[in-house]
């Protein structure tokens, strides 16, 4: 009897504040890249890792699981709307509370891989979060990797960002424009996917922005 495939978390931090409204077309293509990365994930081949994917959203109330951590083909994709500011803190804090709830993600997942994906400054206290989801034995373990929306994005919202990747070499990925929003979803997606085939499914893949070329928006 073959072995059951491990969970292999992919967890989404998404900026919804009402910037991301502006223009409409960035919150559009954010909702359009995450319900593709849904689809891709529930039609790929289940290998050592089967890719569970949550969703957590932050805009004006605070921060919400928009997407429970489930498998992927158990996903039900609902657009997230732009509103209100941008507290980073309270998903951060949320996310720390997701990966150590075993329910969502049990004990013997695969490191998970977190997206924190913005636009702007964070309106909320934010640096003792991110040090606790750190220094949390899935926090500390997970790929984390950023994306800096947009062109007038100032270079300390992007110092907050820095401060969240776990890849120094690699830093913040600047989408300036909604191609490359779709370009590095589809990175993700495409990493993901071959990391759960792999022989070596907790090895996460490292991000190099000259890999992009490689993989069509």
């Amino acid at each position: 009897m073959a072995a059951k495939a491990r969970p292999l978390p992919v967890l989404v931090l998404a900026d919804v504040s009402g910037s991301m409204g502006e223009p409409r077309e960035k919150i559009d293509v954010l909702n359009e890249c995450i319900r593709h990365m849904l689809d891709d994930f529930a039609k790929a081949d289940v290998g050592r890792g089967a890719i569970h994917v949550g969703v957590i959203s932050f805009s004006q109330g605070g921060a919400e699981l928009h997407q429970n951590m489930v498998p992927a083909a158990e996903a039900v994709w609902t657009d997230l709307e732009a509103r209100g500011g941008t507290p980073l803190g309270a998903a951060l804090s949320m996310a720390d509370t997701v990966l150590r709830d075993e329910s969502a993600v049990p004990a013997r997942s695969f490191s998970p891989t977190i997206v924190l994906v913005s636009d702007g400054m964070p309106n909320d206290e934010w640096e003792e979060a991110l040090d606790r989801l750190i220094a949390s034995p899935k926090g500390s373990q997970a790929n984390r990797l950023a994306v800096a929306i947009g062109p007038d994005m100032t270079e300390q919202a992007k110092a907050v960002l820095r401060r969240f990747v776990s890849d120094d070499t690699n830093g913040v990925f600047e989408a300036q424009d909604v191609g490359r929003i779709q370009q590095y979803f589809r990175w993700v997606t495409v990493t993901v996917t071959q990391q759960a085939r792999s022989t070596r499914p907790d090895r996460a893949p490292v991000l190099s922005p000259d890999d992009l070329s490689d993989f069509g928006a």
